[in-house]
């Protein structure tokens, strides 16, 4: 019998070589993964992690769900000792910068797909299906104003996206032009307001939500993103959490007022819009 074994050969029948040598991220212990990570520059591995994401975006674009062995040979490639800190730290940045959530829906074949986390935007501006990327950058950044009390420098707003690998001053793969995108397409859409701040010699600039953004979602949404990015109660910050309520309040009591005679719907569009 054991004759028999080594007469089929070391490796796999043959139409599955392939697969098997795309699909063989090793499975390595932390200390192995650290060890490996020693061997490598920073840069070395921040660059496969920009990649990866990149691909994942791409992909999710046509909403494919993507194959393991396909990331392995498309993007990993001789980085497959760090595989797992990789795809760790990409799965971090889709979620802190996109909104997006890596899924692994087919454990046996490793299948993965995105899945946003994204409050819902009731206009046409920014589709989730067109415009994942940009629609994950501005929800950041309306999360970023909101908690820190509706308001913001434009340096903070900076600090807050390079902490997020997202530098204003570099041409981003997927967002090119940050600043541009940021300070003129995002205002321009009416989405974020950019005002000098009085008083200040050299010029300094805030942002704050724009009439379109207090349309389109609402500081619950907002905050409940925040929350499950964070994996917390939304009540754990109580002011934001009492503001939001107070607006929800508010929008449902304007909605009574303006309804007709008889009207059992929800709250109307046309009602909230003249709440803000």
């Amino acid at each position: 019998m054991a004759q028999k074994r080594r007469s089929k050969g070391p490796g796999p029948a043959q139409g599955e070589d392939a697969a098997a040598d795309e699909d063989s991220a090793p499975t390595q212990g932390a200390g192995q993964v650290q060890r490996s990570l020693e061997r490598l520059s920073p840069a070395q591995v921040d660059q496969k992690v920009s990649e990866l994401v990149q691909y994942l975006l791409v992909k999710d674009q046509k909403k494919i769900p993507i194959k393991r062995a396909d990331i392995l040979k498309n993007v990993i490639k001789d980085y497959k000792s760090v595989y797992s800190e990789i795809i760790k730290r990409a799965g971090r940045n889709l979620q802190q910068v996109f909104g997006m959530q890596l899924v692994e829906i087919d454990a046996k074949n490793h299948i993965y797909i995105l899945v946003s986390n994204l409050p819902r935007l009731e206009g046409e501006n920014l589709k989730q299906d067109d415009c994942t990327a940009k629609l994950g950058l501005l929800t950041v950044i309306l999360s970023f104003l909101f908690m820190k009390g509706n308001a913001a420098k434009e340096s903070a707003v900076w600090e807050m996206l390079r902490r997020l690998r997202v530098d204003p001053g570099v041409r981003h793969e997927v967002f090119g032009d940050v600043k541009k995108l940021v300070t003129e397409e995002f205002v321009r859409q009416k989405y974020l307001e950019y005002n000098r701040i009085p008083h200040t010699d050299p010029p300094e600039f805030e942002f704050q939500w724009g009439a379109r953004a207090a349309r389109e979602t609402s500081k619950m949404q907002i905050l409940r993103f925040v929350a499950k990015i964070q994996s917390k109660d939304p009540k754990a910050w109580s002011t934001q959490y009492n503001e939001a309520a107070a607006e929800e309040a508010a929008v449902g009591g304007l909605s009574q007022d303006t309804s007709t005679p008889g009207d059992t719907g929800g709250p109307s569009q046309g009602a909230r819009r003249r709440n803000w």
